[in-house]
């Protein structure tokens, strides 16, 4: 059984979205006119109480896209709260995220009577007990603070008519997935879920199959542009001298305040102890990484204390900081949406930035295809110590390669129970499969 199609294709205002008033009159407060890709596919449908899987990447204003319909279903039928219960579950992997949603629902929800709680670990539980005795409508948690006030009998779920499940795949990488499973086992089997990922593990995949129903899955391919203001180099180096180059990067006074990309948290590690043996102050942030630890990371590199930041893709998101002066891709991505996306990390409000990135032979291919993706050559800096010749005539030979690029398990994936969606600067198709559905 199939949905209409999908009214979305032509929404290019917020007023479209059929949000009510107090909705859109907050959303214009904040200046918002079009809505982006995944607000103007999720919205409806959720406003509709469907299911939905969505896959965004991060900054592309998933948040909006699912605290807005929570908060007009909410407001469609008030009810009296039932204490120590919520209406309302978003799960989050972080302090930082929780933190930023509610004050999300704090300023589109500020013409509405709707409360909420965020609560998470590292901090005292009183005040969150507190605020929990009276009942919520819409509660944002991280999923270990969560279990451990279940446990004391401070929060029931067994109201909860509509469940978020944001930064899945991050969930995962930060070994979160089981705490899920025991908090879903408790949720409602008649519940509306949206769960929102950047990238779609097999893992992640299998686990949207057991807890969505007739879902729809919508797919924002990210834009294959880069930051107009960010100037790319490539340096072709081997492996072995990846870290001296990195280190010789930091002579240059000009890279006051600098994003390395790594792909593993081992390699995260070893960059940022290497750096710090060389007087570079410099500290690691991923799944691996206590809250507290990765708390301390952020704010050194926001208050300028700490000169780099070492991170992986996933750990990343929740960095946002301004003045990022450059980012260093010591290994490059083998997704290459991905570079995209690190690269903006530079050259934000207005400012230029700088994106070196550093390629040994095994990587060539991942550069090709992030250059077929951005539509341009990245332009080679062969004037640094550790340049390699044969690395440099590997990529510019034609159909010559160092290897094969890995399959992309994040970009595919079973269609499952629900219909597809797809869509890049406001263009969408469907399909739709059948399949097993969950009990409502």
């Amino acid at each position: 059984m199939g949905h209409p199609l999908f009214p979305f294709l032509y929404l290019n205002h917020f007023s479209d979205l059929g949000l009510i008033e107090p909705l859109n009159r907050a959303v214009k407060a904040e200046g918002y006119t079009t809505p982006t890709p995944i607000q103007a596919s999720a919205i409806p449908l959720a406003i509709r109480g469907i299911d939905i899987l969505g896959v965004a990447q991060t900054g592309t204003g998933k948040t909006a896209a699912f605290t807005l319909p929570i908060l007009q279903r909410l407001d469609a039928s008030l009810k009296h709260l039932v204490p120590n219960t919520t209406r309302a579950l978003i799960l989050t992997p972080t302090r930082e995220l929780a933190i930023q949603i509610g004050v999300s629902l704090d300023t589109y929800g500020k013409h509405l009577d709707h409360k909420h709680a965020v609560i998470f670990g590292g901090v005292g539980q009183a005040p969150q007990v507190s605020k929990m005795r009276r009942g919520v409508d819409t509660l944002v948690a991280t999923p270990g603070r969560l279990l451990d006030l279940m446990n004391q009998g401070h929060i029931r779920l067994d109201q909860v008519e509509v469940f978020v499940l944001d930064e899945a795949d991050r969930m995962l990488d930060m070994g979160f997935i089981h705490d899920v499973r025991k908090i879903v086992k408790k949720l409602p089997s008649r519940r509306q879920t949206l769960l929102f990922s950047a990238t779609m593990p097999d893992a992640i995949v299998k686990f949207a199959e057991d807890i969505l129903y007739d879902y729809e899955r919508i797919e924002i391919k990210p834009a294959a542009t880069t930051a107009d203001r960010v100037e790319q180099r490539v340096m072709f180096v081997q492996r072995a001298n990846k870290q001296q180059l990195l280190t010789d990067l930091f002579d240059d006074p000009l890279m006051d305040r600098a994003i390395v990309f790594t792909r593993t948290k081992h390699g995260a590690n070893k960059v940022a102890k290497s750096l710090g043996q060389c007087g570079i102050e410099a500290d690691a942030i991923h799944g691996n990484k206590s809250q507290s630890a990765r708390q301390r990371a952020l704010e050194g590199f926001r208050d300028g204390n700490v000169r780099v930041l070492v991170a992986t893709d996933i750990a990343s998101r929740g960095i946002d900081v301004d003045d990022v002066s450059h980012v260093v891709n010591f290994d490059i991505p083998n997704e290459p949406e991905s570079y995209v996306h690190r690269i903006g990390r530079t050259a934000r409000a207005g400012a230029e930035g700088m994106a070196y990135s550093f390629c040994d032979a095994d990587e060539v291919d991942y550069l090709k295809e992030i250059e077929k993706i951005i539509r341009q050559k990245v332009p080679a800096d062969i004037g640094h110590a550790f340049h390699d010749d044969r690395i440099a005539l590997i990529h510019a030979t034609p159909g010559k390669s160092g290897i094969k690029p890995k399959s992309r398990s994040g970009r595919g994936g079973g269609q499952g129970r629900g219909r597809s969606t797809s869509a890049a600067g406001g263009r969408s198709s469907s399909g739709s499969s059948n399949g097993r559905r969950r009990r409502r």
